[in-house]
């Protein structure tokens, strides 16, 4: 075997293996995502009585005021712990009164943004959210205790974790950890942020939101540790009529920038986590409901939302009281966090994969209409040092089907009918991470 030979085979069997079994950094993450910490930190948001959107900001003690200096400082904690790695402030705007029915006084939303900067690729960012706020039955309610501690100090808290686990890594693309307030008003502080990021021009690879992620046991009597959801839109509200109409023909109705988020999801949790039972929902949330993901779908992001399977409606949104034997509340004991800690490792090594690939490929082309054989084509990726087709059964949620490609920019399937599959390309980094499938947006007629 010649030396170029033999540094190609290398090569290509160093790729595969990383690609298919792993980089053992994302298994030192999963490692190092702590019950205890994020035990101590839900116990703490709750402890703070209300977080309320509207309710006290000057208190020390109790309110939203309080609950949002504290996670400013925790972020801060973890930013001197890695030599100020993190850049982290407050992102804010001003709700009038009469809003909606539930903003019944001026306010200002607050969010607390931390910030990762990447060394390569630093204004493309991957985010985390959780929600800071808590609310009871009467939405307009801001005096009474809100303890919200599975919805959502849950998240909140697995998104300072994420921050402390992450923090210890070196990323080419930057990661946002923020805690998003306003959303049980009306999702006021995902829209403060999607347009605070339309406004700096950020590059948002994606999204994702996490509500209630510390609950096993369902309404419906179901105890499970291990099945989560990911909910994603089919496609981009913004897209235009020109590409509504292409769908038509070429297909795509399941397959916009937040549906491949949501697959990315799905893989590198089965990759390693296979013991997790991701199950991706296709529809926005959850039916008439909404979450903080939605304002950056809204502005043209991909976005998701990960969350339980099995929720509890007992502890949702409810004053705290016994009532037939039942005790209302999302008070702290409802919480597993074992499970609460698989569903931060879930966010963890998500957010890792992404920040290690390169960019998602552009301007995807297709081709072969009325062959026996499926071409496409795709730009250069910097950063990238190959590429992988996929296809998979227009029926089939996930892709199935890959090949990897070495060399250049284009690739041919040979007996591959375009007709009977759809198809995407991802690029691969030199740790064999890869971005986001893109779909195709071209076709290629020649």
């Amino acid at each position: 075997m010649t030396t170029s030979v033999l540094t190609a085979f290398t090569f290509c069997l160093s790729i595969g293996t990383s690609v298919a079994q792993t980089d053992t950094r994302i298994y030192d993450i999963i490692d190092a995502v702590s019950e205890d910490r994020l035990r101590a930190d839900v116990k703490k948001l709750a402890d703070f009585g209300t977080r309320h959107t509207l309710s006290d900001t000057v208190s020390n003690t109790r309110g939203i005021g309080a609950a949002r200096r504290w996670i400013k400082s925790e972020f801060e904690k973890t930013s001197q712990a890695c030599n100020n790695c993190l850049d982290v402030f407050y992102q804010s705007d001003l709700v009038k009164k009469g809003t909606n029915p539930r903003i019944v006084k001026d306010v200002v939303v607050v969010n607390v943004v931390a910030v990762q900067r990447g060394s390569k690729y630093p204004n493309r960012y991957i985010l985390m959210s959780g929600d800071i706020d808590s609310r009871i039955s009467d939405p307009t309610n801001y005096t009474d205790d809100a303890p919200g501690a599975n919805d959502n100090a849950s998240g909140m808290a697995g998104t300072l974790e994420a921050a402390r686990v992450l923090s210890k890594y070196t990323f080419e693309n930057s990661i946002i950890y923020v805690g998003l307030s306003g959303e049980e008003q009306g999702l006021f502080g995902g829209k403060g942020l999607a347009a605070y990021a339309k406004e700096q021009g950020w590059e948002i690879i994606g999204i994702m939101n996490n509500d209630m992620i510390g609950n096993i046991e369902g309404v419906d009597g179901v105890i499970d540790n291990r099945t989560f959801r990911i909910f994603s839109e089919p496609v981009p509200p913004t897209e235009t009529e020109g590409q509504r109409n292409a769908r038509r023909f070429y297909g795509g109705e399941v397959d916009g920038i937040s549906r491949q988020l949501a697959r990315f999801i799905y893989k590198t949790t089965k990759t390693y986590m296979p013991e997790m039972n991701p199950m991706m929902i296709y529809r926005l949330d959850r039916f008439g409901r909404g979450g903080h993901h939605r304002p950056f779908n809204d502005a043209g992001f991909a976005g998701i939302r990960i969350m339980e399977a099995h929720e509890n409606y007992t502890q949702q949104h409810q004053d705290i009281r016994t009532e037939n034997g039942i005790n209302y509340g999302d008070t702290f004991e409802h919480v597993n966090f074992p499970y609460n800690a698989k569903l931060t490792a879930v966010n963890a090594i998500n957010l890792a994969s992404i920040a290690w690939a390169p960019p998602t490929p552009s301007n995807v082309g297709i081709g072969g209409i009325v062959e026996a054989n499926a071409r496409l084509q795709w730009d250069a990726v910097e950063g990238a040092v190959a590429y992988k087709v996929y296809w998979r059964d227009t029926t089939s949620p996930t892709w199935d089907h890959s090949r990897l490609i070495l060399n250049g920019t284009s690739a041919t399937l040979k007996g591959i009918v375009i007709d009977n599959f759809f198809f995407g390309v991802a690029a691969v980094g030199k740790d064999g991470h890869e971005s986001p499938v893109a779909f195709p947006s071209i076709i290629i007629r020649d």
